[in-house]
């Protein structure tokens, strides 16, 4: 069984920030890959732009996946924030389930 090709659709210097983002993404129910995590070191030694750490997602899940980021680095979103049912935590519209407990979104839109 080979692995799936994956397509880059972020990648930055800061590691939290390319992490955060890879959250965003698996919250969201896209499968992500982080890449280049610990190549910082490298910088000088290799081009920068191949130690930046990465997320990677499937072909298919690419323009959503963008997407998301796009409105994640602008602040903004295309459905309103929502409160858990299930622990009362306040999430941003991205956001389809609960990052505290693990909720999914009530019908899609609250």
């Amino acid at each position: 069984m080979t692995a799936p090709s994956y397509v880059r659709v972020f990648a930055h210097s800061n590691a939290l920030l390319v992490s955060h983002l890879h959250n965003l993404l698996e919250a969201a129910g896209i499968p992500a890959e982080l890449r280049n995590m610990t190549l910082g070191g490298g910088a000088g030694e290799l081009p920068l732009g191949e130690c930046e750490p990465e997320v990677w997602v499937a072909p298919h899940n690419a323009a959503r996946a963008e997407a998301l980021i796009r409105d994640a680095l602008e602040g903004t979103s295309r459905r309103p924030a929502w409160h858990c049912p299930g622990c009362g935590e306040h999430l941003e519209g991205v956001f389809d389930t609960c990052w505290k407990c693990g909720t999914p979104r009530e019908g899609g839109q609250r």
